[in-house]
């Protein structure tokens, strides 16, 4: 066999090797997309996310003291910051004077109610022996009575009569405020205790707690600082409730559903561990309509650019545990669509977090029992 046939012979077999090849590959592609590809949507323009929980100072204090700092693991309710706790225990003192002031000024004007009644009913007892000894002289024959003696008993009826208005009037405006409750349910008392009430929140706010555990970070209080209120303190991160904010092209949404399944990776553990998780909701817009300048498409040199939605994928709880996850990282992340049925919207409306402030009012209302007690009050408001 001559050169040129050999290498012709080659030639073929080569083609044929390249054209198997290329169907090969075209069947392996095909095969890909039609039982893999075409029912699952992954990306890895994926982050983890959290609640960053602030921790702010709720009254203009200095700090005293702090228990806890970035990067510590922290308990929800555990004692965080102390601030100087004198100007509120000053307040508290005079909030609590001031109820025990306001309990006896009620108290005196009951008692001046019931003094302005009994100044009512001797008035009038006044004003009718008077009408009743004028009736009697005018009755009488005349001449058997003075004109001078008769007047001077209708001038005591006109006085009977006006110490009764003085005493009607005296008891309608001692009435009226105390008039519909009780010491303890009076409007002046109530005020009392509201404010020591907040006399008391303002006490306690000087002990700042955990409203939620979870890791410390973005610590910027130092002690003896004086802060208002408003001022961060912290940030507490509850890295057991990271979830991923994965953010799918639009393309790529059609058949995308709550509930579905779905597999994460994290690039911190690279490939040896995997997440499972499903998809919790699907965002309200694009990323760029949240922007804080939002694109002006309206020009006439308009190029379209696919727009990205961000998707909440939810983590399995024990998983999280068992691999920590910070919030930020990236991951990457795959959905399995193969399963429509579910809805777009997320139908979740329970509360996402609640917090634990430490706020306790029953020290208080058992400090109002006992100061209304003192003053002659039985029953708390």
């Amino acid at each position: 066999m001559s050169d040129p046939q050999i290498r012709a012979m080659r030639r073929r077999t080569g083609l044929f090797a390249l054209a198997g090849l290329v169907v090969l590959c075209s069947l392996g592609y095909g095969g890909w997309w039609f039982f893999w590809s075409r029912y699952h949507a992954t990306t890895d323009d994926a982050y983890v996310a959290g609640n960053i929980v602030a921790v702010t100072a709720r009254e203009d204090a200095t700090v005293m003291a702090l228990h806890a700092d970035n990067t510590q693991q922290v308990a929800r309710g555990q004692l965080l910051v102390e601030m100087d706790p004198a100007a509120a225990q000053v307040s508290l003192e005079a909030a609590r004077a001031k109820l025990a002031r306001a309990v006896r000024a009620v108290r005196g004007s009951f008692a001046g109610a019931d003094t302005y009644r009994a100044q009512l009913s001797q008035a009038q007892v006044a004003l009718a022996q008077a009408k009743s000894d004028y009736d009697r002289r005018a009755a009488a024959m005349k001449g058997a009575v003075s004109g001078e003696e008769l007047a001077h008993a209708r001038e005591a009826v006109n006085a009977a009569q006006a110490q009764v208005n003085a005493a009607r009037s005296g008891l309608t405006q001692a009435q009226t405020a105390i008039a519909g409750a009780d010491v303890a349910h009076n409007p002046e008392v109530l005020s009392a205790i509201a404010d020591l009430k907040s006399a008391a929140l303002a006490l306690a706010h000087m002990k700042v707690v955990a409203p939620v555990g979870g890791i410390v970070a973005q610590r910027s209080v130092q002690v003896g600082q004086h802060v208002g209120a408003g001022t961060p303190l912290m940030a507490v991160v509850p890295l057991d409730n990271v979830w991923v904010d994965a953010n799918f092209k639009e393309v790529q949404l059609a058949d995308m559903r709550v509930g579905q399944p779905a597999t994460i990776r994290a690039d911190i553990y690279g490939g040896s561990v995997t997440y499972h998780g499903h998809v919790a909701g699907l965002g309200a817009g694009t990323g760029s309509a949240f922007a804080v300048l939002p694109a002006q498409n309206a020009s006439g040199n308009w190029i379209k650019i696919v727009q990205r939605v961000p998707v909440r994928i939810a983590l399995d709880p024990a998983e999280v545990k068992a691999h920590p996850l910070r919030v930020g990282l990236s991951v990457s992340v795959d959905v399995d669509l193969h399963d429509s049925s579910g809805q777009q919207v997320s139908g979740v409306t329970a509360p996402v977090m609640q917090a634990d402030t430490g706020d306790s009012l029953a020290a208080v209302d058992a400090q109002v029992t006992k100061i209304l007690s003192e003053n002659g009050v039985g029953d708390a408001p």
